[in-house]
């Protein structure tokens, strides 16, 4: 399991409607083309998912609390487990797991994503206060 930690200058209220933001996914997360399902998410609910190069598979959030979110994606011989845990004061730890024969090639590729992902987050929650 890979994690990382940083301090998001932003809302906890702000850290997880991003989160929650499964459709939006692909605007932070560059292994995300796109993700089609509802609006608004709900745990079990799933989310058609692609990916780069052309793979295809689905999305799944399994945890939706105030200060956690947790999701499952899978694609043929790749299965991701991501957990969000979200302080009172921006700290935002984040850390996930991967299985199946494409994780275990692709494993150098995803050393210190987690910190990369949490840059992005802070990135894309950035534009999203200059747009308001």
């Amino acid at each position: 399991m890979e994690y990382a930690s940083s301090t998001i200058p932003a809302s906890r209220d702000a850290i997880r409607r991003a989160l929650l933001d499964a459709r939006a996914l692909p605007e932070w997360n560059e292994a995300f083309v796109s993700l089609d399902g509802p609006a608004t998410p709900t745990v079990g609910t799933p989310y058609k998912l692609k990916v780069r190069p052309r793979f295809t598979g689905e999305l799944k959030y399994t945890v939706i609390e105030p200060d956690r979110v947790e999701f499952v994606w899978e694609v043929p011989g790749f299965h991701e487990t991501a957990s969000w845990m979200i302080g009172p004061d921006g700290e935002v730890t984040h850390a996930f797991s991967q299985s199946g024969p494409l994780a275990t090639v692709l494993r150098p590729a995803y050393r210190g994503i987690a910190a990369v992902r949490l840059g992005r987050l802070t990135n894309r929650l950035t534009q999203l206060a200059r747009a308001a």
